[in-house]
Protein backbone atom coordinates (compact mmCIF):
# COMPACT_ATOMS: atom_id res chain seq x y z
CA UNK A 1 0.00 0.00 0.00
CA UNK A 2 2.71 2.29 0.49
CA UNK A 3 4.70 1.70 -2.40
CA UNK A 4 1.17 2.56 -4.18
CA UNK A 5 0.83 5.68 -2.78
CA UNK A 6 3.94 6.72 -3.05
CA UNK A 7 3.83 6.25 -7.03
CA UNK A 8 0.76 8.21 -7.21
CA UNK A 9 2.10 10.91 -5.41
CA UNK A 10 4.73 11.10 -7.31
CA UNK A 11 3.16 10.84 -10.47
CA UNK A 12 0.61 13.89 -9.46
CA UNK A 13 3.52 16.03 -8.15
CA UNK A 14 5.48 15.46 -11.51
CA UNK A 15 2.27 16.16 -13.59
CA UNK A 16 2.30 19.73 -12.18
CA UNK A 17 2.50 21.57 -15.23
CA UNK A 18 4.24 24.89 -13.90
CA UNK A 19 5.11 26.50 -17.52
CA UNK A 20 1.47 25.95 -19.06
CA UNK A 21 -0.11 27.74 -15.08
CA UNK A 22 2.65 30.63 -15.22
CA UNK A 23 1.96 31.27 -18.71
CA UNK A 24 -2.04 31.09 -18.39
CA UNK A 25 -1.55 33.18 -15.58
CA UNK A 26 0.87 36.09 -16.53
CA UNK A 27 0.45 36.11 -19.75
CA UNK A 28 -3.20 34.88 -20.50
CA UNK A 29 -1.76 32.21 -23.23
CA UNK A 30 -1.58 28.90 -23.47
CA UNK A 31 2.00 27.65 -24.12
CA UNK A 32 1.15 24.85 -26.16
CA UNK A 33 0.10 27.41 -29.14
CA UNK A 34 3.79 29.33 -28.55
CA UNK A 35 6.95 27.85 -29.97
CA UNK A 36 6.74 23.72 -30.07
CA UNK A 37 4.32 23.46 -27.83
CA UNK A 38 5.75 22.17 -25.09
CA UNK A 39 5.34 22.86 -21.37
CA UNK A 40 8.68 22.94 -19.90
CA UNK A 41 11.40 25.71 -19.73
CA UNK A 42 12.90 26.10 -22.77
CA UNK A 43 9.77 26.77 -24.93
CA UNK A 44 8.52 28.73 -21.33
CA UNK A 45 11.59 31.09 -22.11
CA UNK A 46 10.33 31.55 -26.18
CA UNK A 47 7.72 33.23 -24.38
CA UNK A 48 9.84 36.14 -24.18
CA UNK A 49 9.37 36.20 -20.56
CA UNK A 50 12.33 35.13 -18.51
CA UNK A 51 10.41 35.52 -15.30
CA UNK A 52 8.43 32.75 -16.82
CA UNK A 53 11.19 30.73 -18.10
CA UNK A 54 13.36 30.36 -15.60
CA UNK A 55 10.04 30.48 -12.64
CA UNK A 56 9.45 27.18 -14.93
CA UNK A 57 12.59 26.11 -14.73
CA UNK A 58 12.78 27.16 -11.11
CA UNK A 59 9.56 25.26 -10.32
CA UNK A 60 9.88 21.75 -12.13
CA UNK A 61 13.38 21.36 -10.47
CA UNK A 62 11.87 21.80 -7.55
CA UNK A 63 9.24 19.65 -7.70
CA UNK A 64 11.60 17.03 -8.06
CA UNK A 65 13.42 17.96 -5.05
CA UNK A 66 10.33 18.34 -2.60
CA UNK A 67 9.39 15.01 -2.75
CA UNK A 68 12.28 12.97 -3.24
CA UNK A 69 13.70 14.47 0.27
CA UNK A 70 10.77 13.08 1.69
CA UNK A 71 10.86 10.08 0.02
CA UNK A 72 14.62 9.78 0.65
CA UNK A 73 14.36 10.05 4.49
CA UNK A 74 11.26 8.49 5.21
CA UNK A 75 11.25 5.54 2.60
CA UNK A 76 14.64 5.21 1.06
CA UNK A 77 14.08 2.08 -0.77
CA UNK A 78 11.33 3.40 -3.15
CA UNK A 79 13.70 6.75 -4.08
CA UNK A 80 14.53 5.26 -8.09
CA UNK A 81 10.76 4.40 -8.35
CA UNK A 82 9.49 7.59 -6.76
CA UNK A 83 12.16 9.19 -9.20
CA UNK A 84 10.43 7.23 -12.04
CA UNK A 85 7.31 8.83 -11.16
CA UNK A 86 7.62 11.92 -11.28
CA UNK A 87 9.55 12.07 -14.24
CA UNK A 88 6.44 9.94 -16.34
CA UNK A 89 4.38 12.50 -14.80
CA UNK A 90 5.97 15.28 -15.77
CA UNK A 91 6.44 14.15 -19.57
CA UNK A 92 2.78 12.93 -19.07
CA UNK A 93 0.88 14.87 -17.25
CA UNK A 94 -3.19 13.68 -16.56
CA UNK A 95 -4.13 16.98 -16.29
CA UNK A 96 -3.03 17.71 -20.19
CA UNK A 97 -3.87 14.77 -21.97
CA UNK A 98 -0.65 13.05 -20.51
CA UNK A 99 1.38 15.57 -23.05
CA UNK A 100 3.83 17.59 -21.04
CA UNK A 101 7.15 18.78 -20.81
CA UNK A 102 10.84 16.84 -21.49
CA UNK A 103 11.91 16.27 -18.51
CA UNK A 104 15.40 17.79 -18.03
CA UNK A 105 14.73 19.84 -15.27
CA UNK A 106 12.88 17.34 -13.15
CA UNK A 107 15.69 15.40 -14.29
CA UNK A 108 18.36 17.93 -12.62
CA UNK A 109 16.01 17.89 -9.15
CA UNK A 110 16.34 14.02 -9.48
CA UNK A 111 20.12 14.11 -9.60
CA UNK A 112 20.36 17.17 -6.82
CA UNK A 113 18.11 14.83 -4.53
CA UNK A 114 20.31 11.72 -5.39
CA UNK A 115 23.58 12.51 -6.04
CA UNK A 116 24.31 16.36 -6.15
CA UNK A 117 27.75 15.39 -7.69
CA UNK A 118 26.04 14.08 -10.88
CA UNK A 119 23.70 16.84 -10.68
CA UNK A 120 27.39 19.33 -10.90
CA UNK A 121 28.13 16.87 -13.84
CA UNK A 122 25.14 17.39 -15.58
CA UNK A 123 24.78 21.40 -15.76
CA UNK A 124 28.82 21.91 -16.43
CA UNK A 125 28.28 19.39 -19.38
CA UNK A 126 24.77 21.36 -20.57
CA UNK A 127 26.18 24.52 -20.13
CA UNK A 128 29.35 23.23 -21.86
CA UNK A 129 27.39 22.20 -25.02
CA UNK A 130 25.52 25.01 -25.24
CA UNK A 131 28.20 27.19 -25.16
CA UNK A 132 29.28 25.27 -27.95
CA UNK A 133 26.28 24.28 -29.97
CA UNK A 134 23.48 27.06 -28.83
CA UNK A 135 20.81 23.93 -29.01
CA UNK A 136 19.25 23.32 -25.56
CA UNK A 137 18.43 19.79 -26.88
CA UNK A 138 21.80 18.74 -27.66
CA UNK A 139 23.20 20.01 -24.40
CA UNK A 140 20.38 17.82 -22.81
CA UNK A 141 20.98 14.56 -24.38
CA UNK A 142 24.63 15.16 -23.95
CA UNK A 143 24.64 15.81 -20.45
CA UNK A 144 21.73 13.24 -19.86
CA UNK A 145 24.06 10.56 -21.87
CA UNK A 146 27.11 11.51 -19.54
CA UNK A 147 25.47 10.75 -16.52
CA UNK A 148 24.85 6.84 -16.72
CA UNK A 149 28.47 6.52 -17.88
CA UNK A 150 30.08 8.53 -15.30
CA UNK A 151 27.97 6.74 -12.70
CA UNK A 152 29.54 3.62 -14.33
CA UNK A 153 32.69 4.35 -14.89
CA UNK A 154 33.50 6.35 -12.30
CA UNK A 155 31.33 6.59 -8.97
CA UNK A 156 31.06 2.18 -10.00
CA UNK A 157 27.57 2.36 -8.83
CA UNK A 158 24.68 -0.01 -9.65
CA UNK A 159 22.34 2.80 -10.09
CA UNK A 160 23.99 3.28 -13.48
CA UNK A 161 20.70 0.89 -14.90
CA UNK A 162 18.52 3.75 -13.61
CA UNK A 163 20.31 6.77 -15.46
CA UNK A 164 19.99 4.01 -18.25
CA UNK A 165 16.16 4.16 -18.30
CA UNK A 166 15.79 8.23 -17.89
CA UNK A 167 18.65 8.58 -20.92
CA UNK A 168 15.76 6.70 -22.81
CA UNK A 169 13.25 8.66 -22.08
CA UNK A 170 15.12 11.97 -22.57
CA UNK A 171 15.78 10.66 -26.09
CA UNK A 172 12.25 9.93 -26.78
CA UNK A 173 10.91 13.51 -25.68
CA UNK A 174 13.83 14.47 -27.71
CA UNK A 175 12.77 12.15 -31.13
CA UNK A 176 11.59 15.64 -32.64
CA UNK A 177 14.63 17.73 -31.69
CA UNK A 178 16.57 15.08 -32.80
CA UNK A 179 15.20 15.21 -36.34
CA UNK A 180 15.45 18.67 -36.57
CA UNK A 181 18.79 18.74 -35.57
CA UNK A 182 19.79 15.68 -37.75
CA UNK A 183 18.22 18.04 -40.91
CA UNK A 184 19.65 21.08 -39.91
CA UNK A 185 16.53 22.60 -38.75
CA UNK A 186 16.59 22.97 -34.91
CA UNK A 187 16.07 26.32 -33.83
CA UNK A 188 18.55 28.07 -31.63
CA UNK A 189 18.22 28.94 -28.22
CA UNK A 190 19.14 32.10 -25.98
CA UNK A 191 19.08 31.90 -21.92
CA UNK A 192 20.34 35.51 -21.25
Amino acid sequence: MELLIIILFSYLIGSIPFGYILTKIFLKKDIRDIGSGNIGATNALRTGNKFIGYGTLSLDVFKAILPLIFVKYNFAEYIYISSLCLFIGHVFPLWLKFKGGKGVAVYVGILLTINYQLSILFIIIWFLTFLISKFSSLSSIIASLSIPIFDLIILNKDSYYFYIILFILIIYTHRENIKRLKNKEESKTSIY
